[in-house]
């Protein structure tokens, strides 16, 4: 690659919020290597939010699967817009035709079967042995760019700081420690039941002398309400169950907690991304792939169960995998973030 022709940059990369907070990891070392270039991104609405307002980032680009005319009105943007590199770190068929007729120079891509056509570069044909943030990097090295920078970013919105520094003062009003609790999950998987974070919330409060802040989206509240109810009785007034909230709402939440305890999920990511010390809870996936990014986090599961890390959307066996992990296991786990806190 000439990287002295190459002047505007696209990068692709869909699917859920969290995958897309991962891709991020790449925007310093764009910018290293190509430091007067235009990067625009290609992405879902979902998350325009994590990415709009990240200075690295020109303009963003909608993948139109589901409007009428969709894919097409997506290609011709994208032509027009003619990228001398554009990197597709999602490379499925869609993406694969989008890099392909794009007329770019040096167009990226994952050497997947059925879509190499699309590419004259790719990135590592190795799947499952990389974190899914390091897989990022090692594709930028295997198309001979920087790979040093290794920070995820996520704007800072003003308005979404003073709403949560309104509510911690106004609501929670406490000098104490915070940990937010977040039950949210792409996959029905993946998410913790919520009696089971009830078990652990109420530990929590009870060894570290904590407040928790429940998290919630609008495919979790009755799952929120539960643990908050749960908690009530002997801890009544130690939980409190946000207000509803937009994504960067949330992400300030989740900002001024002191840590958090999640599900693999887009919180959980967003989590690590604004630095926020995080526990993941995992069962069907893997946390050597999927786990919060950093060496200040953790993650937890029962490894000794025999479907661990199944891949199931829908759990055949009553989510055993949650169901049976120890709560001291969590909680010595967790130990371990709040020892790291207390000691800054």
């Amino acid at each position: 690659m000439d990287k002295s022709k190459v002047k505007k940059i696209l990068v692709i990369k869909l699917k859920g919020i969290g995958d897309v907070v991962l891709s991020t990891i790449v925007l310093k070392n764009l910018k290293k290597d190509f430091p007067d270039s235009s990067i625009d991104f290609l992405t879902e609405p979902p998350s325009i939010p994590v990415l709009n307002g990240l200075p690295q980032i020109n303009k963003i680009i909608l993948f139109r699967n589901k409007e009428k005319l969709g894919g097409l009105k997506t290609i011709y943007e994208v032509m027009r817009g003619k990228y001398d590199l554009i990197i597709d770190f999602y490379s499925n068929p869609r993406t694969a035709l989008i890099t392909y007729l794009s007329f770019a120079k040096y167009r990226a891509g994952f050497p997947y079967r059925g879509r190499k056509y699309a590419y004259n570069l790719f990135g590592p044909p190795e799947r499952g042995i990389y974190h899914s943030a390091d897989l990022h990097l090692e594709f930028l090295k295997s198309i001979g760019l920087s790979a040093d920078e290794k920070d995820l970013l996520f704007p800072e919105d003003k308005e979404s700081i003073r709403f949560a520094e309104e509510y911690f003062n106004g609501i929670l009003k406490t000098d104490g420690l915070v940990v937010a609790v977040s039950p949210s999950g792409g996959w029905e998987s993946k998410k913790c039941p919520p009696e089971v974070f009830t078990a652990i919330s109420r530990e929590v409060i009870k060894k570290f002398n904590v407040k928790i802040l429940i998290l919630w989206g609008p495919d979790d509240y009755g799952e929120a309400v539960m643990i908050k109810e749960g908690i009530n009785g002997e801890l009544a007034g130690q939980a409190f169950l946000a207000p509803p909230t937009t994504v960067l709402q949330s992400a300030a939440l989740i900002a001024r907690s002191h840590a958090m305890i999640s599900n693999d999920s887009g919180p959980m990511h967003i989590a690590a991304a604004v630095k926020t010390p995080v526990l993941g809870i995992f069962g069907p996936t893997s946390p050597f792939m999927h786990a919060p990014y950093g060496e200040i986090h953790k993650w937890v599961r029962l490894d000794e169960l025999d479907c661990i890390e199944c891949n199931l959307l829908k759990c055949p066996i009553n989510k055993r995998c949650f169901y049976e992990l120890p709560i001291e296991k969590i909680i010595d786990t967790f130990g371990m973030l709040i020892k790291e806190i207390t000691r800054k």
